[in-house]
């Protein structure tokens, strides 16, 4: 298996089937990956609110990739395993008028600054928080054609804002399209459910994932197995299912449902005892409720009341 290095320009800011990509790599292999903040680069420390309102708004999510997976084909899965995260000791959040779940509420125009100190900030005193770094953006190329812009998340990944995804994670994706052509970016040093206020703690981020390939996997929308040895604060190892749309509701009801399947499926359970589990363990969280008109549902069940699975054994 090989290593290879990806910088971070150029960027792309569109999911784009057509792309070509940046890179080309079989299954197995690993890659170190360069990302820009969310901005593109263009927030940089002591910028005011006021400059901050000046952006190119087109440069958000400046992603990195495509990277082409040699073999993938639609109807294989894409796991994406996040080997390590390291921010460069800095990062930003932001209030930006008519945006965030609170818009009605804060609508001047905010921006503030993080200094990151390895694994902490004290930078929002008297709060002391824990930095845990994590791609916001990690997706393949959608089934449709054409352009189409980053905010919006969906079956394919892209804007999960899902904050299990750091460093010993696994994420795996439906693909779509040949040779899957996976991009990522829009680096969080930390998040918390929901995303309010429209930003986690932005950052420039770079990444190491190896990427695997099961094919002929059905696969309806992401999965997610987190670590709890990297970020113990965040619920622990899980199983976590992942669905977007435009009605919170009916995600969360989609999100219920995979997990039921999933337990059939892999545990083989039988499906209203699947149900009644759910009903007593699921933990059903909100990762992202700004990237309107669609919002960001996750359902997790901690891997300490199931017997050992691997889901996808037979990856190359």
């Amino acid at each position: 298996m090989s290593e290879h290095y990806l910088s971070a320009t150029p960027t792309h800011s569109v999911w784009d089937r057509t792309l070509s990509p940046r890179l080309r790599i079989p299954p197995g292999d690993t890659v170190h990956v360069e990302c820009q903040d969310a901005s593109g680069a263009q927030v940089q420390p002591g910028m005011t609110a006021e400059q901050f309102l000046s952006i190119d708004r087109t440069r958000i999510h400046s992603l990195t990739g495509p990277i082409a997976i040699e073999g993938a084909a639609p109807g294989d899965v894409l796991e994406v395993e996040v080997l390590e995260t390291r921010h460069h000791g800095w990062g930003w959040s932001s209030v930006t008028p008519g945006l965030g779940f609170l818009k009605q509420r804060f609508s001047e125009a905010y921006l503030f600054h993080w200094k990151l100190d390895g694994n902490l900030t004290r930078s929002l005193a008297p709060a002391i928080l824990p930095v845990r770094p994590f791609l916001g953006v990690m997706g393949v190329a959608r089934a449709e054609t054409g352009q189409f812009r980053t905010r919006p998340p969906g079956n394919f990944g892209g804007n999960l804002d899902v904050r299990e995804l750091c460093a010993g994670a696994k994420l795996y994706l439906p693909v779509y399209c040949p040779e899957a052509l996976f991009s990522c970016g829009d680096g969080h040093a930390a998040q918390g459910d929901g995303e309010v206020c429209i930003n986690g703690m932005e950052c420039p981020l770079d990444t190491t994932l190896r990427f695997r390939l099961h094919k002929n996997e059905p696969l309806e929308g992401p999965l997610i197995e987190s670590s709890e040895a990297v970020a113990p604060d965040l619920h622990g190892d899980c199983w976590i299912v992942v669905e977007c749309g435009e009605d919170i509701a009916a995600a969360a009801r989609n999100a219920t449902s995979r997990m039921v399947d999933l337990l059939v499926s892999r545990w083989q359970m039988d499906p209203v005892h699947a149900y009644i589990l759910c009903s007593v363990a699921l933990r059903l969280r909100l990762s992202q409720v700004v990237n309107e008109p669609v919002y960001t549902v996750s359902g997790s069940i901690s891997k300490q009341i199931l017997p050992d699975r691997v889901l996808f054994p037979a990856g190359s």
